[in-house]
């Protein structure tokens, strides 16, 4: 079975950086047409450079908080390559958060920030993918890979609201997966740690003693560069994984087999 992408389309979302950008990148390497999604346009500028002149590269900036926003993402990917074929949603933000404080919003802005942008826009390029395989009943007509994380499973209590959020759009990947698997839509979900994600290195740069905590706790002691998750995400989209819908891979060098580390960093 191939790992393939080759000539499919692929919307990348919290492409400006981290994890994002390396994914996009990768999917740019293998051949695919990818549109880069941020808030942030002039990261993303700066980040693909010239690469924005070629063929199969394009960016878009937005917030995809916004319904129209989402909209406008999925009609420039149209737009710019005729189909899409693989969504990437990779958006997502690391708050810490008070579990005693009642005034604290945090887990509410996380649902909003983390988990309802990738359920609307998935809804929205579903029914795209729908739609452009009509009569073609002997192919996939999809893949949607979420971005989660093992704070799902393993959580520290600063980190409350961000674990809320990635349970939620765990169950989210495994409901959407069951509802679009008549339609030939994949749904799949990376959930990482001890990756170097734009958040983790960010956590990094103030909090030096935390790398260490996390490199102690991680089997495979060390923390992995964004392009190891980026193949995973890529097995993910291609039809070596064509009979895999509905799970959480989890990319951890083995984290979650032992006790979480003590800093609140992801």
């Amino acid at each position: 079975m191939s790992f393939a992408i080759s000539g499919k389309t692929a919307i990348v979302t919290g492409a400006a950086n981290g994890i994002g950008l390396a994914i996009g990148r990768l999917f740019v390497e293998k051949g695919a047409n990818v549109m880069f999604a941020d808030v942030d346009e002039k990261r993303l500028k700066e980040e693909l450079g010239k690469a924005e002149e070629a063929d199969n590269v394009r960016y878009f900036a937005g917030d995809l908080r916004e319904k129209l926003t989402i909209a406008n993402l999925l009609s420039a990917t149209i737009d710019a390559f005729d189909q899409v074929d693989i969504l990437v949603n990779g958006a997502r933000q690391v708050v810490p958060s008070d579990p005693l404080d009642p005034d604290d919003d945090s887990v509410i802005a996380l649902l909003n920030q983390n988990v309802m942008p990738s359920l609307r826009l998935s809804q929205l390029v579903a029914k795209r993918m729908i739609k452009q395989s009509e009569g073609d009943t002997d192919r996939p007509a999809g893949s949607i890979i979420n971005l989660s994380s093992i704070a799902a499973r393993r959580t520290h209590p600063d980190l409350m609201a961000y674990s809320v959020a990635s349970a939620a759009l765990d169950q989210m990947t495994r409901s959407l997966a069951v509802a679009l698997a008549p339609s030939r839509i994949r749904v799949n979900a990376v959930a990482f740690g001890s990756v170097m994600s734009a958040s983790l290195m960010s956590t990094l740069k103030d909090n030096r003693e935390y790398r260490r905590d996390i490199e102690d706790h991680t089997p495979l002691s060390r923390i992995a560069a964004p392009t190891e998750l980026a193949e995973a995400v890529q097995f993910l989209a291609s039809d070596a994984a064509g009979f895999m819908t509905g799970q959480i891979l989890t990319l951890d060098g083995g984290r979650t087999l032992l006790d979480p580390v003590a800093a609140p960093a992801h």
